[in-house]
């Protein structure tokens, strides 16, 4: 696969297997081959979003079949024990250590990476998240708690970080005329990983079920090799293009773009303008409302519906026996599935429009039909409307997941391609901040409100209207967004020599396409597009399978 002179990679001597300069695309190189290799490792790391399948079968991993709580532990003494079962509450913080390591890990290495090339950061993500779910079915074999957040938690999140990066500035160099698309056909594999995951997660936890084991552990060991392999497969198919390669045809807009640079920001100096800054807000404020939702999606349903969702109108979420609500929780597990769908479709459709719509107006887009939605949730439960508050919902989280798939070309549109990768990787900490503030938000007005003697069916009406609040700084934010000043951009002499080993080890230096990014979707990329849409597929059937029972 990476032999010296192999076709589409440029002839290179003195170069490691996983060097940048090994990679270069020469002439035969079709372009389609690169956005499967990004899905391989983006559908592998976006099981971060389906962990929860594993909380309650881990929670009765000594017990078995009730938890073996142990009601006075504290959270560092669970950290230890061997003879009492973990909480969900602490299971979940691993939740938190996938987020927040993803940030720090991407700002860290943003830059390493673009030195480095894709191939390099995809091994490392590769033996980091495979080998993190290996140690953490080691600690989960021994029963102990800081292993499997070590394990998993850290060096996975570590993984996730790198891997979740490692496509961007690739793909937005190769596909110049279709950024938005292009970052959009990736970032859609992150939000369909748990849809693939979460089923396969279960299918293997009942066929390592015993009565003496619970069937986690091995589906751990199991599921860290089945990504190994997916996410090397991924990291040894990028190319990138030589300095200069542009599509055949592609021709710049003939009326430049103020919101479109031609130029470039170095790394070092992105994050002292004032857009950098714009766009981390309007990202931290886009993704806190959204991903509140996504944590509290299943409860949220059956509290507000209840009753409604088995055909008991007037029965309240209280007054629901045991049998009922396990009923209306696989019902909500729908939704919250559909919710998945919809978060993975919307990354593709929001990113592709952005690039007839401009990012600005898609993300005006997102702030104020968002806004219009949070509002009127309220309204539908009030109504006892499955159908528009599903469909609100849907919409809402098809705008989360477009605004992660959007953002890449947002930055590539403000501070050029040169340093996209590490830019973006140094953004994700507003991912990392939004991950804290959304749940805390939704969780504890929640616990707030519930306390106050709020009904169940009222308890998120005014979370709503915070979630607007929230939207409605990312709007102030994306209006203040305007072109950055032109003394931050490199020269073109600074361009070029950074630009020199990949124009040296590319076929040639001229501009032009030379032979490279023919084909379209010719055998090979339809292959490896099959290989990556089948189990995609899979995971979209199993997600509506589960959620048409919402409305029967």
């Amino acid at each position: 696969m990476t032999a010296v002179g192999q076709a589409g990679t440029a002839p290179v001597t003195n170069a490691g297997i996983l060097d940048r300069e090994r990679i270069i695309a020469r002439a035969g190189f079709n372009r389609w081959l690169v956005p499967p290799a990004a899905l391989c490792i983006h559908l592998c790391i976006g099981m971060a979003y389906g962990f929860s399948v594993f909380w309650l079968p881990l929670s009765r991993a000594i017990g078995l079949t009730a938890p073996k709580a142990c009601p006075d532990i504290s959270l560092f003494q669970e950290l230890f024990t061997t003879t009492c079962d973990w909480k969900v509450a602490s299971l979940g913080w691993m939740y938190t250590l996938f987020f927040v390591l993803l940030g720090i890990s991407a700002a860290i290495w943003g830059g390493w990476l673009e030195r480095a090339g894709p191939r390099k950061a995809g091994f490392v993500a590769a033996c980091c998240w495979g080998g993190g779910l290996l140690l953490g079915a080691l600690g989960i074999y021994i029963h102990q708690l800081w292993l499997l957040w070590l394990g998993s938690g850290v060096i996975g999140g570590i993984g996730l970080g790198l891997g979740y990066i490692s496509p961007v500035s690739t793909l937005v160099k190769w596909f110049p005329d279709r950024r938005g698309m292009a970052t959009g056909m990736a970032i859609m594999g992150f939000g369909g990983g748990a849809m693939i995951g979460s089923p396969l997660a279960n299918l293997l936890i009942n066929y390592f079920k015993t009565p003496t084991d619970v069937g986690v552990w091995p589906t751990f060991f199991v599921m860290g090799l089945i990504y190994f392999v997916f996410m090397m497969i991924g990291a040894f198919s990028y190319r990138i293009p030589p300095a200069g390669w542009v599509p055949e045809g592609f021709v710049p807009p003939a009326k430049a773009n103020a919101m479109i640079t031609t130029k470039n920001v170095h790394l070092n100096n992105a994050h002292k303008t004032p857009q950098f800054w714009l766009i981390w807000l309007v990202l931290c404020m886009n993704v806190s409302a959204g991903i509140g939702v996504i944590g509290m999606a299943s409860p949220m349903l059956q509290e507000i519906f209840a009753g409604k969702l088995i055909g008991l109108p007037d029965v309240g979420f209280n007054a629901l026996d045991v049998t009922q609500k396990a009923t209306i929780a696989g019902i909500a597990a729908g939704f919250a599935g559909l919710l998945s769908l919809f978060n993975i479709v919307g990354r593709f459709f929001w990113a592709s429009l952005s690039d007839k719509m401009g990012r600005k107006n898609t993300y005006y887009t997102f702030f104020i039909l968002g806004i219009v939605l949070y509002a009127l949730a309220p309204t539908f439960a009030a109504m006892g409307s499955k159908l528009l508050f599903v469909l609100a919902f849907g919409i809402i989280l098809s705008m989360y997941g477009g605004g992660f798939a959007t953002v890449p070309a947002y930055l590539a549109d403000m501070f050029g391609t040169q340093f996209v990768g590490a830019i973006h990787g140094r953004l994700l900490t507003a991912w990392s901040t939004a991950g804290i503030i959304g749940p805390v938000v939704v969780n504890y007005i929640r616990e707030f409100q519930l306390a106050a003697g709020v009904p169940r069916d009222q308890l998120y009406n005014t979370t709503m209207y915070i979630l607007c609040g929230m939207l409605l700084i990312g709007l102030i934010c994306n209006y203040l967004i305007k072109p950055v000043d032109p003394k931050w951009h490199m020269s073109d002499a600074e361009v070029a020599k950074l630009q020199a080993s990949t124009a040296a080890a590319g076929a040639t230096t001229k501009s032009g396409s030379y032979g490279i990014g023919f084909g379209g979707l010719d055998a090979k990329a339809a292959l490896f597009w099959a290989f990556v849409g089948i189990p995609l597929a899979w995971g979209v059937y199993k997600t509506l399978e589960s959620a048409v029972k919402i409305f029967h």
